[in-house]
């Protein structure tokens, strides 16, 4: 028995050494491995080109409206296969949002996904996103950002450890994260699809490229509410202030001696006739 058990024990801890070793020679987990939460919104369920899974949109009669008018229209910069990502969408006439379960502290990677497939020109679908009240993506402007018919995905990187963070600012943290998508002054504000992953910038997949198109950088530190910081920062400043044209005046001056004048002719002319 003693020598059955000892044999045991080997194998077990061979097995063991065995499956770490497998697990080394694999390296980091997939990127689907990676996300946490996935929806396709106003959409059916989709497993992407990466793996991800996403899921039926679970505002389904609940929250907004679903649309597919995006199914008429090729999306540039997407490939055919996830072209459903960016042709439904959830939108709202008012504001609306996701609750996301987070258990576990780390860096994250929220992705948003969109594609402006109805208006033709700017200032037409403009709106804000939130994260659990942090303004993260600013005045977006699908149309200004990329045109008509074009992918475009918003990438916000945070992080929770005991607090949740994201650009610069802290705040207490649930155990959810709440993504809205705020009503602004120009239509009503929509997702087509988002999902969250443990990671950083760099592992998050990118758009096929569209040289000349894309007018802002995407995502991150360079997206949302820092973009519409530094446009105000590069805001031409008026120029230099306009001279007071009444500083210079000499008028009150020259009023005492032209009444002089006025008055020493005429008496000077009396005084000739005498």
């Amino acid at each position: 028995r003693v020598g059955a058990q000892l044999v045991v024990g080997l194998l077990a801890a061979v097995l063991s050494l065995l499956a770490e070793r497998c697990w080394a020679e694999g390296g980091d987990p997939s990127l689907a491995d990676r996300v946490i939460w996935a929806v396709n919104a106003g959409g059916e369920a989709h497993v992407d080109v990466h793996g991800i899974h996403f899921r039926k949109d679970p505002l389904e009669g609940k929250v907004g409206k679903a649309s597919d008018y995006g199914m008429r229209l090729p999306i540039l910069r997407s490939s055919p296969e996830d072209q459903i990502l960016y042709q439904t969408e959830r939108y709202n006439e008012d504001t609306f949002g996701y609750d996301i379960p987070i258990r576990d502290e780390g860096d994250y990677i929220l992705v948003m996904k969109y594609a402006e497939v109805y208006f033709a020109q700017s200032q037409q679908k403009v709106f804000d996103v939130r994260l659990n009240g942090h303004v993260v993506v600013k005045d977006l402007d699908i149309f200004d950002r990329v045109g008509h018919s074009t992918a475009h995905d918003e990438i916000v990187p945070f992080s929770i450890r005991g607090k949740l963070s994201v650009q610069g600012e802290v705040s207490t943290f649930n155990g959810k994260l709440n993504v809205e998508f705020v009503k602004g002054y120009y239509d009503n504000p929509k997702v087509c699809a988002l999902y969250v992953m443990k990671g950083t910038l760099e592992d998050v997949p990118k758009l096929q490229p569209h040289p000349g198109l894309e007018k802002h950088s995407e995502g991150g530190e360079e997206g949302g509410k820092k973009r519409a910081q530094a446009v105000s920062k590069s805001r031409v400043q008026s120029g230099p202030r306009t001279p007071n044209p009444y500083a210079t005046d000499n008028s009150s001056l020259m009023f005492p001696i032209l009444v002089a004048f006025g008055v020493f002719i005429p008496t000077l002319f009396c005084l000739c006739r005498l």
